[in-house]
């Protein structure tokens, strides 16, 4: 057995083993004790060393000349993804789910995948979309039908999320994970993981400046799960250094070669992905003509800077009210002056965008005191800035609710791209809107008003009683022909207004531009009834 628990009693050198059965030695390197442990957890791989380790379990998955010879994979899957990044309420999640076909050309290191993507929160009748992306390590390209029609539409780029995707499933997916990890020149044991209740044998290496740890059944030396600690490049983007394990399991054996049928993929210890394989070939011929993509277009998903890229533009700012600046873009923010000093309405997106902002309101106001931000939604996106807020040592005004996620956004590692908030640490200065809360005085004060309602509890409004202007947060948004996107948020916040007894001419919020509040009550009674 490995140890249950290990206490260290001075520095990193004198341990206190708890458990009986491990003798490690004084001051022997982390090498030697890793290759001492793993010797506890499976002999057979200890004996072999790393790479005889990671031959074994290429052995037990079918052998390396099997594994080798497979020159495409064709599959069917079913999936699920958990909307960790969504505003509605933290865990448990909702759920959006995908169907798959896919080929994976591994002679040429190429893949095409076509996907039916449900997606519950859509309006009625909008829920389903089919995609196809056809990939390779050097472009990726996304096809949609186009409307109307069966025709492919012209290629679109994929976003560097996906380009990530591509490159972890032709590198490190289940048939060229230990291919990858026998070709690294510095893999070596680190110390057992225990999973499932028993001790694995750990392989580790490093991939492209991204560490990878494979964990080995010590009764089959099957791989029961693949460890990396990345920067992502989706959602994921504002936690920096993300502990990401995928789960190996149910393996079938398909013309000699196991197979894990089912990958869980977890996050920050968080469930993110589940893939069920329904069906797999090795080897069924394919059409090159199936790979094609538009040259111009591959290559801009992989130069795409992603997340940390988006950068602020205060170009089309527009006045709803003197001192209150509107700035619209995929993400809208706000500058509001006050008599004592410039408050932020919003911190989305990154450090990057919200640093602009933040930047923006100095140039335009620089007699006047950076006071405050706000940020009134949970949603991962869109609290991306607050991190920059933090660092701009600005106090920041929170809900209740979001208090545990924020605290642990604003205390995540970013040591693989140091961030301004990584570089010099500075202690969050929250301000929790908890009821009504009043910032400021004046022509343009604030009162903050939780939302409180089923889909809306982790959200806050914001109102300007001067103007009877009302900022909903992540509520509103008109669609291309004029209707709602989801009226049911909508009228939760009516019924927050209505609660509080607010008069509102003018309602804006993070994905629209201002619209009259009677437009709106009119669009939500129609959706209604």
């Amino acid at each position: 057995m490995f140890p249950a628990s290990l206490r260290v009693i001075s520095g990193n050198v004198t341990f206190c083993v708890l458990t009986v059965g491990l003798s490690l030695t004084l001051f022997s390197s982390p090498q030697a004790r890793a290759a001492k442990a793993a010797a506890q957890a499976d002999p057979a791989c200890e004996k072999a060393g790393p790479k005889g380790c990671a031959t074994l379990a290429l052995e037990a998955m079918g052998g390396a000349s099997r594994l080798d010879a497979i020159k495409s994979v064709s599959y069917e899957s079913l999936g699920s993804t958990e909307l960790v990044e969504q505003s509605y309420r933290q865990a448990p999640f909702i759920s959006s789910y995908e169907r798959a076909k896919g080929t994976l050309d591994l002679a040429n290191n190429r893949l095409r995948v076509e996907t039916l993507l449900t997606w519950p929160e859509a309006d009625p009748g909008q829920s389903e979309a089919r995609i196809t992306m056809v990939a390779s390590l050097e472009g990726c390209v996304k096809k949609s039908p186009a409307p109307a029609s069966d025709k492919p539409a012209p290629d679109n780029p994929c976003s560097s999320a996906d380009v990530g995707w591509v490159r972890d499933t032709l590198s490190l997916g289940p048939l060229r994970l230990l291919p990858t990890a026998l070709e690294a020149t510095d893999l070596h044991f680190e110390a057992p993981e225990m999973l499932r209740s028993t001790p694995h044998t750990v392989l580790a290496f490093n991939w492209q400046g991204t560490p990878v740890k494979i964990l080995l059944n010590p009764f089959n030396h099957l791989p029961d799960a693949v460890e990396t600690v990345g920067v992502f490049q989706d959602h994921w983007y504002q936690w920096g250094d993300v502990q990401r394990r995928i789960y190996l399991d149910n393996y079938q054996t398909f013309h000699g070669v196991r197979y894990p049928t089912n990958q869980i993929e977890e996050r920050n210890g968080l469930l993110w992905k589940s893939t069920q394989y329904l069906d797999l070939k090795f080897d069924v011929p394919a059409d090159s003509s199936l790979f094609d993509m538009d040259a111009k277009v591959s290559g801009r998903g992989a130069k795409s800077t992603g997340w940390g890229g988006w950068s602020f533009d205060p170009k089309g700012a527009t006045d709803l009210a003197p001192g209150i600046t509107f700035f619209p873009g995929a993400w809208n923010s706000t500058v509001v002056k006050q008599d004592d000093g410039i408050v932020v309405l919003e911190a989305p997106i990154s450090g990057t965008y919200t640093g602009g902002v933040i930047a923006e309101a100095g140039n335009r106001y620089p007699n006047l005191p950076l006071k405050a931000a706000l940020s009134t939604s949970d949603s991962w996106p869109h609290v991306g800035g607050v991190r920059q807020a933090v660092a701009s040592q600005l106090p920041v005004y929170i809900l209740d609710l979001n208090q545990p996620l924020l605290d642990r956004l604003v205390s995540a590692k970013h040591t693989l791209q140091p961030d301004p908030l990584e570089k010099v640490p500075q202690k969050a200065v929250w301000k929790i809107v908890a009821q009504k809360t009043i910032l400021g005085s004046g022509d343009n004060r604030m009162e903050l008003y939780p939302l409180r309602g089923p889909c809306t509890e982790r959200q806050y409004m914001v109102y300007f009683p001067q103007h009877q202007l009302l900022y909903a947060s992540d509520t509103l948004a008109l669609n291309d022909d004029g209707s709602l996107y989801d009226p049911e948020l909508m009228r939760e916040v009516i019924e927050a207004v209505q609660r509080e007894g607010l008069q509102v001419k003018t309602v804006f919020a993070m994905h629209q531009a201002p619209v009259s509040w009677e437009s709106v009550l009119g669009l939500v009674r129609k959706a209604m009834s």
